[in-house]
């Protein structure tokens, strides 16, 4: 009985282990996020102490099967030693799991502001890339080194507790079983979490008014494993938000759509610009991580300049955290479905986007990115919707290569600028840059004023922009040419004043004519709304199927967009969140927390739930052309 007693306390003494290093984990999160702290006064114990509680599911999960095994061996007499030492390498490998995730879930929540989720998982086939992203990011060498040491001195210790082997003959020990089984029986309440109905759910973190507090005392390996099953089951792969038809016909009301010709959301856009006698041409920006809070701090003076002498739309918001998010709305005018990929699968779907229409209408259509063209699934994707031509790092120098990203801003304008010179008009060119997204490379050549790495890769950016600007001047193209400039998506920065900073999804949005007149506009704008407004602006007529509206000549009475695991739409003071997984909704009223909701909120909620529903209907049936 000794040496069952023995394995007890070596197994009690890793599960204990495990759980002050996901604490000091959590207590370095906390340090490095202190800055998303509200001014509520709430007191941070209880996201620790939640902290706890998750944290031990995960232990319990993992000592489970350690417990049953020498549990069974001591009780039957056979195999105690070899159940001891498969305990010491069962807790040792699931707890490095444990700390990995733990250590990456630091830079990745002060990034996106969330725990680290399902969402990672799109990253996982491109492993090179993203490998190339991590090791290239000096940012992210603490928690590598954190891990690296946590987990090597997790593993020494598991070898160090471990008792020694006896030099006695083996015993069946069946108190043993009297003892395990009321332990089992408890590391199975541990693992379920609670006494109630339901197992311990996400949801069960959130105990005050303040988003970094409640997100806090959530273990990333629980948010990542069951955001993961969750996945999996068939249910949970579609949104059940509302009923399909019921979605449907309230985003015709919305958006006034008929849905002529069988198709569900059909119309004929009515373009307010007039027809011209020679077709402009087009040349889309979208900019990595440019987030509206960017721009007038000093750091961005061309783009500060270019909105000044563009039609500007101060109040514009991406449909998602991702680029292919971004890509997908503001080519497609769809909106993004949580942490979904739409343009991932080999069974591509068509749609009626920008560069069919453009096509269509005699425009050369071209794609220009900085990085392997088969990073989420860009190059099959787009070919099979409209683009004839694409650009990436296959067709650059290696010289040029910077990391796992590829080429930097600079060059990609200006192999972009050099590219057109060739092109026959109109053409139709879309460039995507990378440069503000880490690992961050700046060129020696450049000279920043700032001396933060944040703020200088920003100015890089920006640099880069006047660079194309000015040698896009010298084009005989450029004076008809429409320059459309907006985020891919944003970028946190400083707190968080909700479980959806604004500053991840408020992005810029500009529309530059060289000689047009300017114009600045608060309204509420979308990056699905850039298709149908450039078609406008070009005095093209053409037939939508989409969720865009023509900013020329309408005015959305909100905005809405994911973000990862949650929902969002905002109108005037107003803040509406929802997660469909835990089904918990926040309420922002002027930046505070409301408990009730008003007519304004239930209307938010209606518009921003009938939207998703009727989008995934829409792409579920293949009506996306």
């Amino acid at each position: 009985m000794r040496a069952y007693l023995r394995a007890l306390g070596y197994l009690l003494s890793l599960h204990v282990l495990g759980l002050v290093v996901t604490g000091v984990l959590r207590l370095a999160l906390f340090v490095a996020g202190h800055h998303f702290l509200g001014d509520g006064g709430f007191s941070a114990g209880g996201a620790f102490l939640r902290g706890v509680w998750f944290d031990n599911v995960v232990a319990c999960y993992i000592s489970i099967v350690p417990l049953c095994l020498l549990t069974l061996a001591h009780t039957f007499g056979k195999g105690q030693r070899g159940a001891l030492v498969f305990s010491r390498w069962w807790m040792a490998v699931l707890w490095t799991l444990v700390i990995l995730i733990s250590c990456a879930n630091i830079p990745y929540f002060l990034y996106f502001f969330k725990n680290i989720n399902a969402g990672i998982w799109n990253w996982a086939e491109y492993g090179g890339t993203t490998l190339g992203m991590l090791l290239g990011e000096k940012a992210y060498y603490p928690p590598l080194l954190a891990f690296l040491a946590l987990a090597a001195l997790f593993i020494w210790l598991s070898g160090k507790l471990l008792p020694r082997k006896e030099r006695r003959r083996q015993w069946s020990e069946w108190g043993a079983l009297v003892v395990g089984l009321p332990l089992i029986g408890l590391c199975l309440l541990g693992i379920r979490g609670r006494r109630g109905y339901n197992p311990i759910k996400v949801s069960q973190a959130y105990y005050c008014d303040d988003a970094f507090l409640n997100q806090l005392g959530i273990s990333p390996t629980f948010n990542l494993l069951t955001s993961s099953l969750d996945n999996l089951r068939p249910e949970n792969k579609k949104l059940r938000l509302m009923d399909d038809e019921e979605a449907l016909g309230n985003v015709r009301k919305l958006l006034e759509r008929g849905g002529e010709g069988g198709k569900p959301l059909a119309y004929e856009l009515k373009p307010q610009g007039e027809a011209q006698a020679e077709k402009l041409n087009v040349v889309l920006i979208l900019m990595e991580s440019m987030s509206r809070s960017l721009m007038g701090r000093g750091h961005t003076p061309f783009l500060d300049s270019l909105s000044t002498r563009s039609l500007f739309f101060d109040n514009c918001y991406s449909a998602g955290l991702h680029t292919n998010h971004g890509l997908y709305a503001t080519l497609y005018s769809f909106p993004a479905l949580m942490f979904r990929n739409m343009m991932k699968g080999s069974d591509i779907p068509l749609y009626n986007g920008l560069p069919t229409v453009l096509k269509g209408e005699g425009y050369r259509t071209m794609f220009f990115m900085t990085h392997e063209s088969q990073y989420d699934n860009m190059n099959a994707f787009l070919r099979t919707n409209g683009y004839e031509e694409i650009y990436s790092q296959e067709n650059y120098p290696r010289d040029k290569v910077v990391n796992s990203f590829g080429v930097q801003d600079d060059f990609l304008f200006s192999y972009a600028i050099n590219r057109l010179k060739s092109q026959r008009q109109p053409f139709f060119a879309t460039l995507l840059t990378i440069s503000n997204h880490p690992p961050y490379v700046i060129p020696q050549s450049f000279h920043p004023s700032d001396c933060e790495e944040e703020w200088q890769i920003v100015e890089y950016a920006d640099w880069s922009l006047r660079q194309f600007f000015t040698e896009a001047e010298r084009q005989p193209w450029y004076g008809r040419t429409v320059f459309v400039l907006l985020g891919d998506h944003g970028k946190l920065i400083g707190g968080a004043e909700s479980e959806m900073p604004e500053c991840l999804n408020h992005i810029p949005l500009m529309f530059f004519v060289p000689g047009k007149e300017a114009e600045r506009r608060s309204d509420w704008a979308l990056q699905m709304d850039v298709q149908p407004t450039l078609l406008s602006l070009l005095g093209i007529e053409a037939e939508q199927n989409n969720f865009g509206v023509d900013l020329l000549s309408t005015r959305r009475p909100c905005a809405f967009y994911t973000a990862d695991n949650v929902i969002g739409a905002r109108s005037e003071g107003h803040l509406f969140v929802f997660n469909p997984t835990t089904e918990q909704e926040f309420l922002y009223l002027n930046g505070a927390l409301q408990h009730e909701a008003d007519s304004t909120f239930n209307a938010l909620r209606q518009h921003v739930f009938s939207m998703l529903q009727a989008a995934q209907h829409i792409v579920s049936k293949g009506e996306t052309q």
